[in-house]
């Protein structure tokens, strides 16, 4: 009887001690009325990286192309949260603050069309980049997810901030493409434009082909040459081609783009620092 009293005891105590020593945290678990003294004063802020547009020359880092961002936020908590996002443009202006509420395990996508919107520029195709400032206040009533959010003591990363980002060289996606290969040669040059060696020599010129259009193929071949020597139309009289052959052929354009995804990581600033 002794020592299955003794034994209850050891169990009893051993109990007691795991429960001191292990951290339960209920206000993240139950989302309860309050917020953490350790984070007075504190806002939790993700920073996320854009770039938008279109850029048609080489004279930055990147190269020329068309560019998109999306910034996925998912509520990863069991209650509502609030926050401000704020888009600032690289040598350019800062947008009002928006302020979005997220149900639990809720999540909502901001991309280009969003980002160019609340900065005015939702007409213009050029390049835009800069930073998107996801930020969570303190000092939050969940009963009132319209005014700021609360959390863990050992968890400020309240929510999950992805950043997908998308380049593309192209301006239309990836597909097969008629091709019609032209062989001809140059019998006669009234304008003196175009190369001696090429006179009554066999040439080829492979051009992109349209489905069910009557198109004029000597014609075809004399812009060619109207670009390649400076010849204006109203000298294609002056130059007399034969064409000997034409075939056609199917081909692929090249898939060149390229994909990334960050995962953004929060930082607490004080609201003072601001």
């Amino acid at each position: 009887m002794n020592r299955f009293s003794i034994y209850n005891y050891a169990i009893l105590i051993f109990t007691i001690s795991f429960l001191a020593i292990s951290p339960i945290y209920l206000d993240t678990i139950f989302a309860e009325d309050k917020a953490v003294s350790n984070h007075d004063s504190k806002d939790i802020t993700y920073v996320a990286k854009f770039v938008c547009g279109s850029i048609i020359d080489d004279n930055g880092p990147l190269r020329p192309g068309h560019y998109n961002t999306d910034i996925s936020i998912t509520n990863k908590q069991l209650s509502k949260i609030s926050f401000l996002w704020t888009v600032s443009v690289n040598d350019g202006p800062i947008s009002h603050s928006t302020l979005m509420t997220l149900d639990h395990q809720k999540s909502i996508g901001l991309d280009c069309r969003d980002i160019k919107k609340v900065i005015g520029l939702e007409n213009n195709t050029s390049h835009v980049g800069g930073f998107v400032f996801v930020t969570i206040p303190q000092n939050y009533n969940p009963a009132n997810p319209n005014t700021v959010v609360q959390y863990s003591s050992d968890d400020i990363n309240l929510l999950d901030v992805q950043v997908f980002f998308t380049a593309n060289a192209l301006d239309t996606l990836p597909h097969e493409v008629v091709l019609e290969k032209i062989s001809f040669y140059i019998i006669n040059d009234e304008t003196g434009k175009i190369p001696k060696h090429m006179m009554k020599t066999t040439l080829d010129v492979t051009l992109e082909s349209k489905l069910n259009v009557i198109s004029d193929t000597e014609r075809k071949v004399k812009e060619i040459l109207s670009s390649t020597y400076d010849i204006s139309e109203n000298e294609f009289d002056k130059i007399e081609i034969r064409i000997k052959n034409v075939s056609i052929g199917v081909g692929s354009m090249i898939d060149d783009h390229a994909i990334s995804l960050s995962i953004v990581k929060p930082q607490v600033y004080s609201q003072d620092e601001k």
